[in-house]
C-alpha cells in the first residue's frame, strides 16, 4: 500500500487539474484548501486557496512545498481529493487516524490547460473604491476596504449584480426603466442596483423600495436624499396591496416570507414585467398540504418533508411562470455554507407560454394547491376543480 508521501508524489505534477483538502480534524486554520496548477513567469507552481471563514487567501508553492504542505495537513484534514488528466486519487483519514488510499485511472482528459496566475476576483463594485451606501451600511471603510465581518454581504452584493449584468440586453435603454423591489428590508441590494444600473451603466432607472417596517423605510429614504439620488425611493407598504405603478419593467424580491413571495410574483405577472429575480424564503404552504402515499417512506420524516416541500414549491413557481411567458432558472445565489436559503429564481419574458397541463398533474399528485397557481389561474387552479 502506498504512502501518503508516495501518493502525493505520483499525484502533484503537471497533469494535477485540482485537488481539495476538506474536513478539518482538528486546531484552526482553513476549513478547505483547493489547489492547482498555474504558470507564473513561465514556471508552474501550485496555487492554494485557503478558505478560512469568510475570507479566501491565495499563496503559491513549489512542487516539492506543496508535496510537504499536504503531506503534513493530513494529520488535520480529514479527506484530500485529486483530480488529474489521466487519473484521479483520494486520502481518507478514520476517527483513529487511519488512512486509506485510492487512485483511479482514466482516459486522459482533453484541453484541461494549466491555467495563468490571475487571481484577485474581479467584483463589479470594486474592492478599494469606496460606494457610499457601502460605507454608510458598514459592509466598506471609507477608503474602500471591506469590513472583514461584512466579506460575506460584499461578495453576496456583486453575486447579485453578476445576475442582473446577464439581463441587461433585455434591458431598453431609450427610456426609463422602473423596477420594484418587493421587501427590500435594509435595502443593500436596492442601492446596489441603483447604483450600478445609473452610475456604472448608464441606464435611466426609477427604482422603488417597498417594505412593511416604517423606521427602515425612514431610514432608507433619508440615505438615498444625502447621496442625490432621485430616482431611489421607498415606501411603507404591503406586497399583496401596492398599486403605486401600472406598469413595471423588472421586479425584484428578496427572501419574502412563505406565500408573500407569491404575491409579489403574480404582481409580476400582472404589470406585464420583462425581468423578475426573486430568492424565496420559509416556504411553509406546500410543507402543510402535501401528500402523496408513493413518497410517504420518505416524507414521514419531517426534516426531509420540509426541504422537499420548499424545492418542490419553487419548481411549480418556475413552472407556473413559463406557462405566463417567461424563460425560467433556478439559480445559486450564495453558497451553501452561508445560507440554505440560495436559490434565486430569474425569469425572462419571451412571450412563449408552456402548458399548464405539463404539470397540473403533479400537484394533484401531490395534492397540493400553491398560491401562486389559484393567483394566475384563478378559474383552474384545483381548489375550483375540486382537487
Amino acid at each position: 500500500m502506498k504512502t501518503i508521501r508516495e501518493f502525493l508524489e505520483e499525484q502533484i505534477n503537471e497533469q494535477l487539474i485540482q485537488a481539495v483538502l476538506s474536513g478539518r480534524r482538528t486546531g484552526e486554520g482553513p476549513s478547505k484548501v483547493k489547489l492547482r496548477p498555474v504558470e507564473l513567469k513561465g514556471k508552474i507552481c501550485y496555487q492554494a486557496s485557503m478558505t478560512e471563514g469568510p475570507q479566501v487567501y491565495h499563496k503559491n508553492y513549489s512542487r516539492e512545498e506543496i508535496i510537504d504542505y499536504l503531506e503534513s495537513s493530513m494529520e488535520e484534514f480529514r479527506q484530500l481529493q485529486t483530480t488529474g488528466r489521466r487519473q484521479d486519487g483520494s486520502i481518507l483519514i478514520s476517527k483513529k487516524g487511519k488512512a486509506t488510499i485510492k487512485t483511479k485511472h482514466h482516459e486522459a482528459v482533453q484541453n484541461a490547460k494549466i491555467a495563468p496566475h490571475n487571481r484577485v476576483k474581479q467584483y463589479i463594485l470594486k474592492e478599494g473604491t469606496a460606494a457610499p451606501f457601502l460605507v454608510d451600511l458598514g459592509v466598506m471603510t471609507k477608503d474602500g476596504k471591506i469590513v472583514a465581518s461584512r466579506y460575506d454581504k460584499f461578495r453576496q452584493i456583486n453575486r447579485f449584480l453578476e445576475f442582473i449584468r446577464d439581463i441587461l440586453p433585455k434591458l431598453p435603454k431609450d427610456r426609463e426603466i422602473t423596477i420594484l423591489d418587493f421587501g427590500c428590508g435594509k435595502s443593500y441590494l436596492t442601492f446596489a442596483m441603483y447604483y450600478y444600473l445609473r452610475e456604472l451603466e448608464g441606464f435611466d432607472v426609477n427604482i422603488i423600495g417597498l417594505d412593511l417596517k416604517e423606521d427602515v423605510i425612514r431610514h432608507c429614504s433619508e440615505l438615498a436624499r444625502s447621496y442625490g439620488y432621485e430616482k431611489l425611493h421607498f415606501y411603507q407598504g404591503d406586497i399583496a396591496g401596492y398599486e403605486g405603478v401600472s406598469s413595471v419593467d423588472m421586479v425584484v424580491t428578496l427572501h419574502a416570507c412563505d406565500t408573500a413571495t407569491d404575491f409579489a410574483l403574480a404582481k409580476a405577472v400582472e404589470w406585464g414585467a420583462q425581468v423578475i429575480l426573486s430568492v424565496p424564503c420559509c416556504q411553509h404552504e406546500l410543507n402543510r398540504q402535501i401528500r402523496n402515499d408513493v413518497l410517504q417512506p420518505v416524507m414521514r420524516y419531517g426534516i426531509l418533508k420540509e426541504r422537499m416541500a420548499a424545492l418542490i414549491t419553487d419548481g411549480f413557481r418556475a413552472e407556473l411562470l413559463e406557462s405566463k411567458g417567461y424563460e425560467t432558472q433556478l439559480l445559486e445565489f450564495i453558497d451553501m455554507e452561508h445560507t440554505p436559503k440560495n436559490i434565486l429564481i430569474r425569469a425572462v419574458k419571451t412571450g412563449k407560454k408552456k402548458s399548464r397541463d405539463s404539470f397540473a398533474e403533479s400537484m394533484k399528485a401531490l395534492h397540493v394547491n400553491p398560491t401562486l397557481d389559484r393567483l394566475l389561474y384563478p378559474e383552474e387552479s384545483i381548489s375550483q376543480k375540486g382537487e
